[in-house]
């Protein structure tokens, strides 16, 4: 993630962990899957055909996860992509967002 849209996220009061700040650079997805789910924190990511795989693989079988934000790499610039993320974390609770995958795309600030 743009350092600019975490810096973003954070100034609008978002709880922010990145996979560098957790020590999770270089793991496979599944494994940032079942970190975040430990944290109980929505992941964020562009890789949105591996994760999408991963929410269908882990509900198939009977596990759950935090919550997915899919982000279609180079969609949006960084304050676009900070406002809709924004708009979704202000819109949706974290109980609320559990084993739901949402995509940034659906959420428009304006």
């Amino acid at each position: 993630m743009d350092d600019a849209v975490i810096r973003g996220l954070r100034t609008a009061g978002v709880d922010v962990l990145t996979a560098l700040e957790a020590g999770m650079l270089e793991r496979p997805d599944h494994e940032h899957l079942i970190y975040a789910t430990e944290q109980g924190r929505v992941l964020s990511t562009f890789n949105v055909g591996d994760f999408y795989r991963l929410h269908t693989e882990r509900l198939r079988v009977g596990e759950h996860h935090a919550g997915m934000v899919l982000v279609a790499q180079q969609r949006y610039g960084p304050g676009e992509q900070a406002r809709r993320l924004v708009n979704l974390v202000t819109a949706a609770s974290a109980e609320s967002m559990e084993d739901r995958v949402e995509f940034l795309s659906s959420w428009d600030p304006t």
